[in-house]
């Protein structure tokens, strides 16, 4: 049973993976590579694809609001023990300014969903594989990279207690295909 569902949030994943960037030029897509940690010593792993949203209506070239989704596979390790998630969130982000005529700073906020394949990592219960995935960040990205540096907070939001949750602080670079 519990093969059907992870095959199916697979498909799912890539269904949705392939209507969110059907359609947008390569030059909107970008490789996020991320290491991490939580607050109790679990290190994270994530790679993830972004794709910028294609309509961007509060935005000039200096700054203003603009965004995009990520789908990301992780990887959470403490030890011997390791899980395993996929994530899509769709993450706002307000470019502050332009510095340099090439390095854009930034803040940038969103909540996405995950699947995980165990409830369990260290000592914390996670007591759902469905999880929400919030997260803050600060950054700057240029015409070909980026760096962010970022707060990732995953729970259930007591869908079923306990919701023991993780807080993980996580620095991630990008790289613009």
């Amino acid at each position: 049973m519990k093969i059907l569902t992870k095959n199916r949030l697979v498909v799912g994943l890539i269904l949705i993976s392939a209507h969110v960037f059907a359609g947008n030029h390569l030059w909107n897509t970008h490789i996020a590579i991320g290491l991490g940690k939580s607050h109790n010593r679990i290190n994270i792993y994530r790679l993830g694809i972004r794709n910028d949203f294609s309509n961007k209506p509060f935005q000039n070239h200096q700054k203003g609001l603009n965004g995009y989704y990520e789908i990301s596979l992780n990887r959470w390790n403490i030890g011997e023990e390791n899980i395993y998630g996929a994530a899509i969130s769709p993450i706002f982000r307000y470019q502050i300014g332009v510095f340099s005529d090439q390095i854009q700073p930034y803040i940038e906020a969103g909540i996405g969903v995950a699947y995980l394949s165990d409830t369990w990592i260290g000592h914390r219960n996670m007591t759902t594989h469905f999880q929400f995935e919030d997260r803050i960040g600060v950054g700057f990205r240029s015409e070909y990279i980026g760096i962010n540096f970022g707060y990732m907070h995953y729970s259930n939001a007591s869908i079923k207690p306990p919701n023991d949750g993780i807080d993980i602080f996580i620095l991630t670079s990008m790289i613009n295909l």
